[in-house]
């Protein structure tokens, strides 16, 4: 593809791609201009043609938005390790692995609960301890009930995911962080937590 402009060789990618061949996504994944490189890896998600060995080598790109698309394609394979991206200096891409640690719910890798606690709780971002809590919202892991909790008291874009995310969990720690989550000034973080409430609770025949 030499001589042709980034948009020519991404056409290219994607038509080859298309019609099933994956070739040239393979070879533009070593293009110098990191738009291509996204736009191989999409192609060859598309077409079924992406490996995990791939990804893995797309998250040590030197391009952060080459480590982003590679985190959120991560999603679909629960085999490679998402925590060198969790702790990533470029927030979208710690964003990206903390939401596809939650896309990896049934197959949680050694690890991923506690390093998404502590992204929770450390996290100099909002957006990406958001994304974490929301992550640990979606594994279910008692482990990380802890963190959410501590979340439900962050900023509003962070208290929304969290009560959110006390949707898998119950007992008295959680019905209280609702209850006071019920109180918030945010409307959608009272509306969230009023919905959640009467499942946090169980029914007096059936405590202990």
């Amino acid at each position: 593809m030499t001589g042709e402009s980034t948009a020519e060789r991404i056409r290219a990618i994607a038509v080859a791609a298309h019609g099933g061949d994956a070739a040239p996504a393979v070879a533009a994944r070593s293009d110098i201009d990191p738009v291509v490189r996204v736009a191989a890896l999409g192609a060859l998600a598309r077409c079924g043609a992406l490996d995990s060995a791939m990804v893995r080598d797309a998250l040590v790109d030197p391009e952060p938005r080459v480590r982003r698309r590679a985190s959120e394609l991560a999603a679909g394979h629960p085999d490679v390790s998402l925590l060198a991206a969790l702790a990533d200096s470029e927030p979208l891409v710690a964003e990206a692995a903390a939401w596809a640690l939650g896309e990896h719910a049934e197959r949680v890798a050694h690890g991923s609960v506690a390093a998404l606690a502590e992204v929770v709780q450390r996290h100099p971002e909002a957006l990406v301890r958001e994304a974490a809590a929301a992550a640990l919202g979606a594994i279910g892991d008692p482990a990380g009930l802890p963190a959410i909790l501590i979340a439900v008291n962050d900023v509003v874009t962070v208290r929304r995911r969290a009560v959110l995310a006390l949707a898998p969990f119950d007992g008295p720690e959680v019905a209280a962080a609702l209850e006071e989550a019920a109180r918030d000034r945010d409307w959608q973080v009272r509306n969230a937590a009023n919905d959640l409430l009467p499942f946090a609770i169980a029914p007096e025949d059936e405590r202990p």
